[in-house]
């Protein structure tokens, strides 16, 4: 008995050994998924910022190029915003840019194959920088855009105009977005900021009222029955593809908003702000529902027992208990609206200009990452740009994120 005794104790030993070092086997796993996690999601932010910060070392134009007078020109410094003008043909006198009174002649690098033949250039264009300077000193008003490769160095009666890197402030205070633009692209991001908010905020003031309409009638009046259908309904519709909201916003709701207001077309800010408060809704109305039905029925009955109604339990006991649900509810929303791409893409119009109202095209910030990244050049300026538009979503999110947290512990400190 006592052999047998102790073979029983040190089977039950090797068993509590081996489950404990089975427990620290699964900690370490657990541990170790929570840091590599961790590190990436770390990783992918600095990379994010790393590329997009990177814009404002960019000159303001065009990697290679540079933008060449005649060094009788009195005019010692162009803006982004002038050089556009002067190249679209709104600027076209030397004197609005602080030089003489001679009329703006553009010459672009392709022209001097009009002026010269092949033969004459040289052997592998090697006359090419005495030409091109001899155009630019025997014209006193031109501007010439050209390759820095050949651009004439070092030749009397020519000077180059300096050019600075892309600012914070041409960026988040300039009021078009023209990155392919030459010679000197705009990167003004804030019609797109400004886009954004207008069809996000517009989207959640529409999905807000109905989602939490619906979500007290689910978990407050509805029967068993009917809510046994209806949710699983309800978060069927949170899983239909983005560019199936999409083309319905496209086929149905941009012909209906073009004929009741009278548009012109029907890609409108209004449209988007639709399509994100369909989308946003089976969120909302299932987080909200969930955070009401987690009210414990101590509270409700007691609040019948007090002589409440059933509606003043509901927005005096429920609605107040559930507030930071409600808030996480609010705040899945709003990700889900700043953060939708094809939909919006599809009914806004996607116009990159700034918004004056809810019935005119605009475009939004993810919708424009879409739309060009395919485009742009890996590592050139309109590629850091668009990694720089990802930075200010991530940074718009987080402090919508950040704000309901705050909100939900106050409510509850509060209450």
């Amino acid at each position: 008995m006592k052999g047998v005794r102790n073979n029983n104790f040190q089977l039950s030993t090797f068993n509590f050994q081996l489950r404990k070092f089975t427990e620290r086997i699964i900690e370490s796993i657990f541990t170790a998924s929570g840091a590599i996690t961790s590190i990436a999601i770390l990783l992918i932010v600095v990379f994010l910022f790393r590329e997009g910060l990177g814009l404002f070392s960019s000159p303001s134009v065009e990697k290679g190029y540079a933008l060449y007078v005649n060094s009788r020109n009195t005019a010692d410094h162009l803006t982004v915003t002038e050089i556009k003008k002067i190249f679209d043909g709104e600027i076209t006198n030397w004197q609005d840019l602080g030089g003489g009174g001679e009329e703006i002649m553009i010459f672009r690098f392709e022209e001097i194959f009009n002026l010269y033949q092949d033969e004459e250039l040289g052997e592998g264009y090697a006359l090419l920088p005495e030409k091109l300077g001899h155009v630019i000193v025997e014209n006193p008003n031109i501007i010439a855009y050209l390759p820095q490769q050949y651009a004439p160095t070092n030749v009397a009666g020519i000077k180059t105009l300096p050019m600075q890197n892309i600012n914070i402030a041409d960026f988040f205070g300039g009021r078009e977005w023209l990155p392919t633009a030459t010679p000197a692209p705009l990167f003004g991001v804030l019609p797109l900021i400004l886009g954004t908010l207008l069809v996000s905020i517009a989207a959640i003031l529409i999905a807000l009222p109905l989602g939490l309409g619906v979500a007290i009638y689910l978990s407050e009046l509805a029967q068993e029955r009917v809510r046994k259908l209806m949710k699983p309904t309800i978060e069927l519709l949170a899983g239909i593809p983005s560019v199936v909201y999409g083309f319905f916003g496209l086929v149905v709701l941009v012909p209906i908003v073009q004929k009741i207001f009278n548009l012109p077309v029907g890609e409108t800010a209004f449209t988007g702000s639709l399509i994100l408060a369909i989308m946003a809704l089976p969120t909302i109305i299932t987080v909200a529902e969930d955070a009401m039905r987690n009210t414990p029925r101590a509270m409700r009955e007691a609040s019948l027992a007090l002589g409440a109604t059933h509606w003043q339990t509901i927005y005096k006991v429920v609605v107040p208990y559930s507030a930071s649900g409600i808030s996480a509810a609010v705040v899945l929303g709003i990700g889900r609206a700043i953060g939708e791409t094809m939909a919006v893409l599809m009914v806004t119009g996607n116009a990159a200009i700034m918004p004056h109202s809810l019935f005119e095209p605009i475009r939004t910030i993810p919708a424009t990452v879409a739309a060009e990244l395919g485009e742009a050049p890996s590592g050139g300026a309109h590629y850091q740009s668009l990694f720089l538009l990802g930075c200010i979503l991530f940074v718009i999110t987080m402090v919508v994120s950040i704000s309901a947290e705050v909100i939900g512990k106050r409510r509850r400190t509060e209450n």
